[in-house]
């Protein structure tokens, strides 16, 4: 109706008064007026030199001579307000009935695919509350895109070599006792994390003593052996001695069994996984040649750099004077290999707001290099996740882990539910599974409504309320709805006849067909929000409708038969909208 609309007005101001006019912005129309869609007029008044009242009046008349569809309208100043006729509710009702993927567009095979990048863990750590945002919205934004049609690979670089990575594996080796998973009970990543934090105490320790032998303590930083035995330990592994390779393979086949297991309890995957180690070489490789080609330049002790002064930055470390790497050298060669390996034209990096300059910087490296696609590599900024009492730190052991925050976030959906009391029918196995569709469908709703580029203060309790702008409020209008299409059996496949609309129903329509150019919007500003709050809003006109109409109680069978079409189809619009985001949707609740 917009696209008939926007083509009807262009053709109205070219009829009528021999102006070519760019497509016009249609706006919803405020509830304080009568109509459904609105044009503003103002905007061609100054070339018109017209009454805006007298404009928009003559395009009104015009419109509803040659669309059907405008069953009339009013003009309020330079607003013309525009009434849509039932039967156009009603039959776009009807043509979207059997269509349980509305929205949706169909995968274009045709077209080069999308990668996205997201989680790239550590192997020194588990995953916190930090990483669930990033996976989150990693997953969220790649479904989105699939609904648009575009081809997408889900993909995440492990960095597993470096030397956070030898702190946590000489700590093992001096203080672990041959500690494993199965003798401590510990998941492989938090095993591995424990004595990540374990450096960290030693090194601090080692800086004090240091510093009260008169040592300053910039100094003492460089200086505390328990460092120097880890920077030494990166050397070997550099060059491939067996033994510290040996404790690499151990300690990393443990953190990759628990990162797994994390993955798969949060409901996010990836179709490729690629390794720091193996992609840094290769970064190497092309940062040497970019020096043999004069795109980058050497110091005096034999480091490698990158000068970006021309173009606002600063100078960029890419080589080490003693040759290693750094994380932008992986970065370049990672970039590399994936559009080596995949027929992509574009790819998202989905990495928190600290990296904004190092992104930056990436893309106009490879930029430097020659590389064309350079122009199509973004950075999906997100803001931090923060908590009531300050900002987490895995160094000194103060994150929020991930394992333990869905747990409980699966435990206090429990005491929720059974304080609410309406669990009869249910047997010990689906009530944990509902336990858990609840939890975690509130911690994903309510990091994922919030626009991306804002910092979260996230609060559990709240996240699963069941009032509210919630995942648990929205999840239980959806299983609502499966109560009713229960209830009414066989009157789900009849057909109706309506000619007439109330207008609790017209919202719920009019809200459903903004579906699938909400999604659209979500993947064009990289934001799951929208698709959130859409949602929501959804939510509160269904159970407005449902509040007010009677559905099964009416004594109108076509009133019946529409009511529970519409209940259906906005059920599955949940069901739909939640899959983007990653989020599960009970029958029962």
């Amino acid at each position: 109706m917009e696209k008939i609309l926007q083509d009807k007005i262009q053709e109205a101001f070219k009829e009528l008064y021999n102006l070519k006019i760019d497509k016009p912005e249609l706006q919803a129309t405020r509830k304080d007026f009568e109509g459904d869609m609105t044009l503003v007029v103002f905007p061609y008044i100054k070339q018109l030199k017209k009454n805006p009242k007298e404009v928009a009046e003559k395009i009104g008349t015009y419109l509803k001579s040659q669309i059907a569809e405008i069953a009339d309208f009013n003009v309020v100043g330079g607003f013309l307000n525009m009434v849509i006729a039932p039967d156009y509710y009603i039959n776009f009702l009807k043509s979207i009935e059997h269509n349980d993927q509305f929205g949706f567009t169909p995968t274009d095979r045709k077209q080069k695919s999308l990668m996205v990048e997201y989680s790239s863990p550590n192997t020194n750590k588990p995953l916190h509350l930090g990483h669930i945002r990033n996976n989150l919205l990693g997953h969220s934004i790649s479904e989105i895109y699939k609904a648009t049609g575009k081809p997408v690979i889900k993909t995440q670089i492990i960095n597993d070599r470096g030397i956070h990575i030898c702190k946590s594996m000489l700590a093992w080796q001096k203080y672990g006792n041959g500690e494993t998973p199965e003798q401590s009970g510990l998941k492989g990543d938090h095993l591995a994390g424990k004595y990540y934090v374990k450096f960290d105490q030693i090194y601090k320790e080692q800086i004090k003593d240091l510093k009260a032998q008169g040592i300053d303590e910039e100094i003492a930083k460089k200086e505390a052996p328990i460092l120097k035995e880890a920077q030494d330990m990166l050397r070997k592994w550099e060059s491939k001695d067996p033994e510290v390779m040996a404790l690499w393979h151990k300690m990393n086949g443990w953190v990759y069994e628990g990162f797994n297991e994390t993955y798969k309890n949060l409901g996010v995957s990836f179709d490729k996984n690629y390794y720091e180690s193996e992609t840094y070489l290769l970064g190497k490789q092309v940062v040497e040649e970019g020096l043999k080609k004069g795109v980058f330049y050497q110091k005096e002790d034999g480091s490698v750099w990158a000068d970006l002064s021309d173009e606002g930055l600063d100078q960029k470390l890419l080589l080490r004077a003693d040759g290693t790497s750094v994380y932008m050298t992986q970065d370049i060669g990672t970039a590399i290999k994936r559009f080596q390996d995949f027929d992509i034209d574009s790819h998202i990096y989905v990495v928190g707001n600290e990296q904004d300059y190092h992104f930056q910087v990436l893309f106009l490296i490879l930029k430097k290099l020659g590389y064309e696609w350079a122009d199509k590599l973004y950075h999906l900024s997100y803001g931090m996740v923060e908590l009531p009492h300050g900002k987490m730190k895995s160094r000194e052991g103060t994150v929020v882990d991930a394992d333990d925050l869905m747990q409980e976030m699966t435990k206090t959906a429990r005491e929720i539910s059974q304080e609410l009391g309406k669990l009869e029918g249910y047997n010990e196995e689906e009530k944990e599974r509902l336990y858990r569709i609840i939890g975690l469908g509130a911690l994903k709703y309510y990091i994922l409504k919030v626009d991306p580029k804002r910092t979260i203060l996230f609060d559990p309790q709240k996240s699963i309320d069941f009032q509210g702008n919630t995942g648990p409020f929205i999840q239980y209008t959806y299983a609502r709805i499966q109560s009713i299409l229960r209830k009414a059996g066989d009157l789900n496949l009849m057909r109706f006849k309506r000619t007439r609309l109330d207008s609790k129903e017209k919202d719920v329509i009019k809200q459903l067909s903004l579906f699938p150019q909400v999604i659209a919007a979500a993947a064009e500003q990289q934001n799951p929000g929208l698709i959130a709050n859409y949602t929501y809003d959804l939510v509160k006109m269904y159970n407005s409708f449902y509040q007010t109409v009677p559905i099964l109680a009416t004594d109108n069978q076509d009133e019946k038969i529409f009511r529970i079409k519409l209940s259906k189809k906005v059920g599955e619009t949940i069901k739909n909208a939640f899959k983007l985001l990653g989020i599960d949707v009970p029958e029962r609740m």
